[in-house]
């Protein structure tokens, strides 16, 4: 029994000195602060599509933005003018160009509530294309219950891309604290790392 104690305790001694050894470590995750409007065609049921203004907003987060893809996950927020707001969660997976503010794509399948109207839930998906300074311009739709239907294009800026995760106009703007390991190696324009 006393053997026990003793190796337990040499083992908890070990993994304890493993764990809190300080070692260089390079851990920056990617994320997302996107704000944009557009327009949207709904309907509910057999009525007809209606067209209306919306907003977006995105928030999320994702893996480390030095790869040539990054996987996240992300909350949108779709305030649908006179109408309500839709929430969606969302799975995203995104070009190194698209994350580092030039250009890229990023795709998002996942799944929504509609808190208005008929409420209803069911998937939602995006399409975006990233262009320099963070601005985006996409599609969307989305397909629930109670035939609820949804479709449009947006507009917008995403901050974190504009900011810390920018890697284009560096010789014009420089970019202190970027969160990206690599240097860029264009000042403006197509990156020659787009995927």
């Amino acid at each position: 029994m006393r053997r026990n104690v003793k190796a337990t305790w040499i083992g908890v001694a070990l993994a304890s000195g493993i764990a809190l050894a300080p070692d260089v470590a390079r851990a920056d995750a990617s994320a997302w602060a996107f704000a944009g409007a557009g327009a949207l065609a709904w309907k509910e049921g057999t009525a007809a599509l209606a067209p209306r203004a919306a907003f977006n907003f995105d928030f999320g987060v994702g893996t480390t933005p030095d790869g040539p893809f990054i996987v996240g996950g992300l909350a949108r927020l779709t305030p649908v003018v006179d109408e309500g707001l839709d929430v969606s969660l969302l799975a995203r997976v995104a070009t190194h160009g698209f994350q580092a503010g030039k250009f890229g794509v990023a795709v998002d399948v996942g799944g929504y509530q509609r808190l208005w109207g008929t409420y209803s839930r069911g998937v939602a998906g995006s399409f975006t294309i990233g262009l320099p300074l963070g601005f985006s311009l996409g599609v969307q739709g989305l397909y629930g219950t109670g035939d609820a239907l949804a479709f449009g294009a947006f507009a917008g800026i995403d901050f974190l891309r504009l900011t810390i995760y920018r890697q284009s106009m560096l010789d014009a703007w420089p970019n202190p604290y970027p969160a990206h390991q690599q240097p860029a190696t264009a000042s403006f324009g197509p990156s020659p790392r787009f995927f």
